[in-house]
This record gives C-alpha cells, structure tokens and sequence, in this order.
C-alpha cells in the first residue's frame, strides 16, 4: 500500500468519518499560560466518542474496508482507547470485532471496550506478542487487522484532530503531541504541516516510554523493554515502520516527561480546568506545565488524546 499521506487523505477522512466522530472543543486556560508562559489550546479528545482521539483512525480505516471484506469482521489490538474505538467502529456497520488487550489495561477500558460490544482476548504484555495473536485470529476468522497506528488510513484519521484544531485556531504557532506508536503525531504534522508550514511540532514521552526520543536521536528505530509507566497508552515499544519517517520530517524535537510530573499536571487539569484526562492525554500539557519546551513559542495547540481513566487511579493523583 502507498504509504504517502497528504493533506487530502487527511480531508478526504474527515468527510468519511463525520457521522461517528464527534467534533471536540478547545478549552483555554489564563492561570496555565500564567504559568507556562505560553498561550495554549488544549484539542479536548477527552470528550471524543469512546473518551479518546482513536475513534477517528479506527473508524477512517473501516470505513475503508472493501464491502466484500467487512462482513468477516476486524481484529486490532490495544491497550484501551483503540480497542473501545474499533468497536464503537465496527458496531456502526454492523460487523464482529475481537480485540486483544493486555492483562493488566485499566479496568474501565477492558470493561467499555466489551460494554460496545467487542470480544476481549487477553494476553500478558511482559511475556506475549500481541500482534502475533492479532495475526492468527486474523489467519482463522479472515478478519481484517487494524493496527493501531502503523496505516495510512489510520494516520490520516488521527490528522483530522489537527485538522479540526487548525480550522478554530489557524494562527498556531507551535503543536504538541504526546507520542505512542507515533500515528497521532504523524497524521497531525501532515496536516499542520500543509495548512501552517512554519509551525512548530514538537512530540512528547514519557519518561520510561521513550522509543521515539532514542529513535530520533539515533536516526534509526530502536527497540526498548516494555515500558512501565503510568501513561498506558503510550507503552509501545519501537515507533511505526511507517510513523518514524513522518515524525523525522516534521517534528522538530522530542521531549520526556516523568510520570510524577504527569500526575502533578493531571491534578491541574482536574482541579483548574475541570477536566478529566487520562495519564497519556496529560503528557503534552506536561510538557508545557514543567517546562519542558523551549520558551517563547506564542500560541501552543496540545492535542488532549483521551479521558479513559480509572476511578481508583484518579485518586492517587492528589496524594
């Protein structure tokens, strides 16, 4: 498949996907600019359908299945936000979706995911290969794998969150990201890119999550150990085949934040701005609250991925 992406498959999903995913708000926050210094523009896919920005690549790409395909249904594999947006997906057309999750994914996501209706296969992160077991369901149903973010159709739907952004606030002087697989960021930076060329993309990690900032570095992708953090959704391993070339190109840098420092920013959020957001939607305003980017960036936009968080980890956050 053509791995390039360009502004028009970005628009060409926004249209497709338009009936499922809701356009989301951009709050503003004067006490978090008196803080940072900066003026920023939080992309709120906390209040997305199915509480994160994954409806939008999950739904771009099976909306993009062949007729004759769909009725075999879809196979993905996620730690929460893709899992609930596949299903919310494939139940919009009517299709079976099986979703192989990790043991230990937050409960609110495992139980939402199988409330859309999806079929969970779990599976241990620290020992197993859940692409694998994406593979052999595929090879034994003849459903169709969506991965999470290594697709051009999954990018381009993930743009779309930019896309949106930078039609309410044209004027954007820089874009933060938070990083995972890297599709959010890539499909991002194609459209900021094209609408906005000099604006500033910068992509964001957790600290014990940092496959992205030590591939940038290196030139090459690199592995590392499954990483522990508190951002559950940012948890990969290595970045995209696919995503790395596109984020070598459009980023500019790539920072790291702690989780102490995820949690403290979470609590901000929370206590200020009324919003609740999950530990890997928080990383990008992180970066902002601690810090972490270069001074003097004017008008901020931070893509706020998700809101799917559990109760019980919610209250350690003001300990």
């Amino acid at each position: 498949m053509n791995a390039d992406i360009g502004i028009s498959d970005i628009q060409a999903a926004a249209e497709r996907i338009k009936c499922i995913a809701h356009r989301t708000p951009v709050f503003t926050s004067r006490t978090f600019d008196a803080l940072t210094g900066a003026s920023a523009f939080f992309k709120c896919e906390n209040f997305q359908r199915g509480g994160a920005f994954k409806i939008r690549g999950a739904a771009n790409f099976i909306y993009s299945i062949l007729k004759d395909q769909l009725p075999r249904g879809v196979v993905s594999f996620s730690s929460g936000n893709h899992a609930q947006a596949v299903a919310i997906a494939a139940a919009s057309v009517g299709i079976p979706a099986t979703i192989v999750m990790p043991q230990d994914a937050p409960k609110a996501k495992l139980a939402a995911t199988r409330g859309y209706g999806a079929k969970v296969v779990t599976y241990d992160r620290m020992k197993d290969d859940r692409e694998a077991i994406g593979r052999k369901i595929s090879e034994e149903t003849g459903a169709t794998v969506v991965p999470p973010f290594d697709h051009p159709w999954t990018i381009a739907g993930q743009g779309t969150a930019a896309l949106e952004l930078l039609s309410e606030v044209p004027d954007l002087d820089a874009l933060v990201v938070c990083i995972g697989g890297g599709g959010l960021i890539s499909g991002c930076s194609i459209a900021a890119k094209a609408l906005r060329p000099q604006i500033r993309i910068f992509g964001v990690e957790p600290a014990d999550g940092n496959d992205t900032y030590l591939s940038f570095r290196s030139g090459s992708r690199v592995q590392i150990p499954t990483p522990t953090t508190i951002a559950d959704g940012l948890r990969s391993q290595m970045p995209g085949a696919i995503t790395f070339p596109i984020v070598q190109k459009n980023v500019e840098d790539i920072v790291l934040v702690s989780d102490a420092e995820i949690r403290e920013t979470m609590k901000f959020l929370l206590t200020r701005m009324k919003i609740v957001v999950e530990p890997s939607g928080a990383v990008p305003a992180t970066a902002l609250f601690h810090h972490k980017l270069p001074a003097g960036l004017g008008k901020v936009g931070a893509i706020v991925s998700g809101g799917n968080v559990d109760l019980e980890f919610l209250q350690t956050i003001g300990n």
